[in-house]
């Protein structure tokens, strides 16, 4: 038997909501989650998230400010 609603995963570390609290996001008019861990990959490196998040590849990090 398969479920038909899946339990959300962070898209990297594939930990869903009962191991680990999840953000959630819009992006190209899909929902996905990142967990707090990751989120700061998505922010300040977003290219490692290649083949994990479409257009990863593109995305520019976050400006630094001092």
């Amino acid at each position: 038997m398969t479920d038909s609603n899946p339990r959300p995963q962070c898209l990297v570390c594939k930990q869903d909501d009962s191991a680990v609290p999840l953000i959630t996001l819009t992006y190209q008019a899909q929902t996905l989650h990142i967990c707090p861990q990751h989120l700061p990959v998505l922010i300040h490196d977003p290219a490692k998230l290649t083949g994990l998040l479409p257009g990863a590849e593109n995305m520019r990090p976050a400006e630094h400010h001092d």
